[in-house]
């Protein structure tokens, strides 16, 4: 599948992305718990986000983002040899969400697998799709990251319910033989803060048969003080990790693609590293925290929007529950 004097490397060949229809504003908001229009944007930089109408579920949202990704590829669902969806809210416990998404786009040639990274899903995918394209054990492979974080949000929690909204969105990832591709990956984790961000309900620890657990066992749950400690060291490590393995500076990239977590994590990433508000896609106000769809929303609505072009230099960085964090440097 490779030449042996020529290592091919993975692009970017298409994008798409797909949010619930429903609106759920601040002022929503304010009607349900005790907060404030005030306080959210604030906080958090938020002023809407997107929530599914009920029976929509997570591999409709990733079957409406791979639509567009593949058109936008110009390539069809028979092109694909993997599959990759990164979700932690998945239509079901099993099979695989990536399984269910191949029999809706009718990806036959595909083998399927979804990842549990939360935030950091989607460039945990990217990172695989490059090394099995690079190694020549496939040559196109769909990556999605996707979330209906409404299915776990307590409403009844002020802390939480404010932040987050459901999305998809999805890149096709290439065969290339020019410069054109992913440029560097980085990934890691620390189990060690896996208490700051999480659900424990429904798994075999606190398994659902069990009917004398609480509601919120079965809700998202965080320590958000904590969490945006450790959230912008953890990105400022992860982003120049990429950099440094990309062989270039913050001042070679064209457009700084945060996980779209809060507005101030991204503002503080942007002092950090030198990044002007030109240079940075921030979509949080309108979307929320979709977790892992945010930074392939963001990417697809960069391109539409003219403000990522070809032969462009992207970082992308994301942190996530487990705690999780990656990284990435492409060019278009």
């Amino acid at each position: 599948m490779t030449d042996n004097n020529h290592r091919p490397v993975a692009r970017i060949a298409g994008t798409g992305h797909a949010s619930g229809t429903r609106v759920l504003t601040n002022f929503d908001l304010e009607r349900m718990v005790d907060t404030s229009d005030e306080w959210i944007t604030a906080r958090t930089g938020i002023k809407e986000r997107h929530l599914v109408e009920n029976g929509t579920v997570t591999s409709d949202l990733c079957s409406d983002a791979a639509k567009q990704a593949l058109a936008d590829a110009g390539l069809s669902a028979e092109n694909l040899d993997y599959i990759i969806v990164g979700t932690v809210t998945g239509d079901m416990k099993f099979p695989s969400t990536a399984s269910i998404l191949q029999s809706k786009l009718g990806a036959y040639n595909a083998s399927t697998f979804d990842i549990s990274a939360a935030c950091s899903g989607f460039i945990y995918g990217l990172d695989i799709a490059d090394s099995l394209i690079r190694s020549g054990r496939a040559e196109t492979i769909l990556v999605i990251g996707a979330e209906v974080l409404s299915s776990m949000t307590n409403y009844q929690d002020r802390k939480t319910c404010v932040l987050f909204g459901d999305g998809a969105g999805a890149a096709v990832v290439t065969r290339s033989d020019d410069d054109r591709g992913i440029l560097s990956t980085h990934t890691g984790s620390n189990g060690d803060l896996a208490h700051l961000l999480y659900c424990d309900g429904g798994g075999s620890l606190k398994p659902a048969m069990n009917r004398d657990l609480p509601f919120e066992d079965f809700t998202l749950r965080m320590n958000g003080n904590e969490v945006f400690k450790h959230a912008v060291r953890i990105m400022d490590h992860a982003a120049l990790t990429a950099l440094e393995k990309a062989g270039i500076s913050p001042s070679d990239v064209d457009m700084f693609i945060p996980h779209q977590a809060n507005i101030r994590i991204i503002d503080a990433m942007a002092k950090r590293l030198s990044f002007s508000r030109d240079r940075i896609m921030i979509n949080i106000d309108r979307y929320g925290n979709t977790s892992t769809a945010s930074i392939p929303t963001a990417l697809n609505e960069a391109r539409l929007a003219g403000r990522v072009r070809e032969g462009d230099v992207v970082l992308v960085a994301a942190f996530g529950g487990g705690f999780t964090w990656a990284s990435a440097v492409f060019r278009m």
